[in-house]
């Protein structure tokens, strides 16, 4: 899983910014893997996923990428084990992965006061994030449940 995750992050990263998308908005097509991990294999180790694509982006892009990955990457795991758990089998992988993304897209925000020393400015961005992550965590839950049955062929848990 880690090896498609540091593929996915890595094809990702050499993709030319997607038009109209504000800066910083990807995809997010490594979560795909990382939200099977919680469903189908275990929170511990969509965790342990969530930390190590952080020290892959550490290592191929820097201290600044690793550290927003790191930060976005474990709040949204962390909030789709809590709605997983709440909410069982009443909510759907698009719900959950529109609340994974913005989780992500906010824990992401959250650090960049660290690396700007701005605290304020950074609350402008906040919508254009939340909006973001409706709609890539709209396309990545639709394409989690489309990859469904080849993951489940591939990552037998």
């Amino acid at each position: 899983m880690l090896a498609v995750i540091m593929a996915l992050s890595w094809f990702e990263h050499t993709l030319p910014p997607l038009p109209l998308l504000p800066p910083g908005v990807k995809l997010g097509l490594s979560n795909i893997v990382t939200m099977y991990c919680v469903f189908f294999v275990g929170w511990r180790e969509a965790l342990a996923l969530a930390f190590l694509k952080s020290c892959f982006i550490f290592i191929i892009r820097g201290l600044t990428a690793g550290a927003l990955s790191l930060c976005g990457g474990i709040i949204s795991v962390l909030v789709i084990i809590i709605l997983s758990a709440i909410f069982k089998d009443k909510i759907s992988y698009l719900v959950i992965s529109i609340f994974g993304a913005i989780a992500h897209n906010l824990g992401q925000l959250s650090v960049v006061p660290l690396f700007l020393g701005q605290t304020f400015s950074v609350v402008y961005y906040t919508p254009i994030l939340i909006v973001s992550g409706i709609i890539m965590g709209s396309l990545t839950g639709a394409l989690l449940k489309a990859v469904m049955p080849l993951f489940k062929n591939v990552f037998k848990p």
